[in-house]
């Protein structure tokens, strides 16, 4: 029974492990961040907990998941990592939900503004396919020429780019001139 067990354990680690895209090397997925038609999708950084409490209110963002202390410094990681590969300001975009707001602050690339579009759909799943629809509309007019940066959530990423980030990971999204989208990698700061 235990060898079916860990059978059935690898089988499943396998199946993830190939249905993920591969991870390309890192100085490449900086390279093409740089390089002009492509973006980064950043899940926010370490906020413990799951989902949005039930008094949640974006006004208040004591009503919030936070970034833990530990979720503060990867952002800041996040931030340095920029500096290393001379990305030193970007175009920063962020779902309103404090814990997004907070790590695009702490990346320190530039102003942030605030954009509905990425605000998470976790809670309404109803509102994904129009929000990640909108989404990509939004991008394909976008001007890629220089660094842009997208923090939002594990949900929108999910929808957007069939990946399931994890916190703190960046995923580097290629706009193709036929107007698809493809992962040019992904980069997780621990």
């Amino acid at each position: 029974m235990r060898a079916i067990v860990l059978l059935a354990i690898s089988a499943a680690l396998l199946a993830v492990t190939l249905a993920s895209p591969a991870r390309a090397d890192d100085d490449a997925v900086w390279a093409a961040l740089k390089s002009g038609g492509h973006f980064a999708l950043i899940r926010h950084a370490l906020a413990p907990g799951f989902g949005d409490p039930e008094n949640f209110s974006l006004d208040d963002p004591k009503t919030q998941r936070n970034l833990s202390a530990e979720g503060r410094a990867q952002a800041k990681r996040i931030g340095a990592a920029f500096t290393k590969h001379t990305i030193l300001k970007a175009q920063v975009y962020s779902s309103e939900w404090r814990r997004c707001m907070d790590t695009a602050d702490l990346l320190d690339l530039g102003p942030v503004t605030p954009e509905t579009i990425l605000n998470s759909f976790f809670q309404n799943r109803g509102d994904g396919d129009g929000q990640t629809a909108a989404l990509r509309t939004w991008i394909q007019s976008a001007n890629l020429r220089r660094p842009m940066v997208l923090v939002t959530h594990q949900v929108n990423i999910t929808a957007f780019a069939g990946v399931y980030p994890a916190s703190g990971e960046m995923i580097v999204m290629r706009r193709g001139d036929d107007g698809e989208f493809t992962v040019a990698g992904r980069i997780l700061f621990k």
